[in-house]
C-alpha cells in the first residue's frame, strides 16, 4: 500500500512539474534563424512577423542571419540546438527538402523538422540582366542559341535550391545548355545580376524582387505558372507557353522547429505566428510583394502538408536527375 501511495505521489509530482514547465515557455530569448544573408525573401518574412509573434509570446525574439551552403548552415544550427522551442528557423522547402538531396555531407533529413506555420506561397519569375537586351523568353532562347559555345549563366542560392532546380529544368526542356552559378543568398545574387556578372535567374515573386524589377534594375520575362500573376500581369505565364508546360513552380515560406520540440511549445508558436500574419499591415506587406496568404493550419494539418511537400519536391528533383554535389 505504501509503495502504491509513493508511486501515486511521484506521478502527481511529475505531472505538476510538467505542467509548471509547460507554463514557463518561453523561458528565455528566442532565436529566429534566417538561413540566408539579410535582404532576401526569407529575411523579409522573418522581420515582418517577428515583432508581433514576439509580443504574442511575451518574449524577446532576435533574428540571426546564418547564410551559406544553400541554407544548410542555418538549418544545421537549428538541428543542433536544444529542441525546446527557443531556436526556430524562417525557411522554405529549399533548405528543408531539397538541400539534403543535393548537397553531400548534409547531416539532417527533411523529417528532422516540424512545421510551426506556413505563411505564403508565390511563383518564381525569370529575370535577366538589362545588358542582355531581351524582353521575352523567345528572345532569350534565341540569344542563347546564337552562342552555343558560351552557355548562359544562371544564379541560385545554392545547389539543390528550388531556383537551381528550375534553372536546370528550363535548360532541360529548352535543350539550351546553361551554367549554374551558386550564391549564399538572393541579395548577393541580385547584386551580380544587376552588375551583369551573370545572365539570368529564377527568383521568388516576393521580398525585394518585384520592386527591383519595377525600378528597372533587372528585366522580368515570365512567371512560372499557367495563369498570369494577379499583381504582375505584364509578365506572361511560362507554363502556358508551347513546350514549357513543365515550367510551373511555386514556393512557400514558413517557420520550422526541431521535430522533437514538445507539442505544447509547437502549439504556442503556431498560434503566435499565425496571429502575427493576421496583422493587417503584415498581410498588406506580403500581398504587395506578390504573395498569396495561406490559411491558418493546426500543427496536425501542417504535418500532413509538410509530408506532401516532401514528396512533391523529391519528385521534381528526380525529374532532372539531381545528383548530390
Amino acid at each position: 500500500m505504501k509503495v502504491k501511495t509513493l508511486l501515486s505521489g511521484l506521478v502527481l509530482v511529475a505531472s505538476s512539474f510538467s505542467a509548471a514547465w509547460a507554463q514557463t515557455y518561453p523561458a528565455k530569448t528566442i532565436s529566429l534563424i534566417v538561413p540566408y544573408p539579410a535582404g532576401g525573401p526569407s529575411d523579409f518574412f522573418a522581420r515582418r512577423v517577428q515583432p508581433d509573434a514576439s509580443a504574442k509570446l511575451g518574449a524577446t525574439m532576435i533574428i540571426e542571419n546564418v547564410g551559406g551552403a544553400g541554407g544548410v548552415i542555418g538549418m544545421s544550427r537549428l538541428i543542433n540546438a536544444p529542441a525546446d522551442g527557443h531556436t526556430l528557423s524562417a525557411g522554405s522547402p529549399m533548405e528543408l527538402v531539397l538541400a539534403p538531396m543535393a548537397i553531400q555531407g548534409v547531416k539532417y533529413k527533411s523529417e528532422d523538422f516540424k512545421l510551426v506555420a506556413q505563411f505564403t506561397t508565390t511563383n518564381t519569375i525569370l529575370v535577366v540582366r538589362n545588358s542582355l537586351n531581351v524582353k521575352t523568353v523567345d528572345a532569350l532562347l534565341a540569344t542563347a542559341r546564337k552562342n552555343p559555345d558560351k552557355p548562359m549563366s544562371f544564379g541560385s542560392v545554392g545547389p539543390g535550391s528550388l531556383y537551381h532546380l528550375i534553372g536546370e529544368k528550363f535548360s532541360q526542356v529548352t535543350k539550351v545548355p546553361m551554367l549554374h552559378v551558386p550564391y549564399k543568398g538572393i541579395a548577393p545574387l541580385l547584386s551580380d545580376l544587376m552588375g551583369g556578372q551573370i545572365d539570368m535567374a529564377f527568383l521568388p515573386m516576393g521580398g525585394s524582387i518585384p520592386a527591383t524589377i519595377m525600378e528597372g534594375k533587372i528585366q522580368g520575362l515570365a512567371v512560372t505558372s499557367k495563369t498570369p500573376h494577379p499583381l504582375f500581369k505584364q509578365f506572361p505565364p511560362m507554363a502556358a507557353m508551347k513546350g514549357l508546360e513543365a515550367m510551373e513552380f511555386d514556393i512557400w515560406a514558413g517557420i520550422q522547429v526541431h521535430k522533437n520540440t514538445p507539442d505544447h511549445v509547437v502549439s504556442a508558436l503556431n498560434k503566435a505566428f499565425y496571429a502575427a500574419v493576421e496583422v493587417p499591415e503584415t498581410r498588406k506587406a506580403f500581398e504587395a510583394n506578390g504573395n498569396v496568404i495561406l490559411p491558418s493550419r493546426t500543427p496536425a494539418e501542417l504535418a500532413r502538408v509538410y509530408q506532401g511537400e516532401i514528396e512533391r519536391y523529391r519528385a521534381i528533383a528526380k525529374s532532372i536527375n539531381l545528383q548530390p554535389q
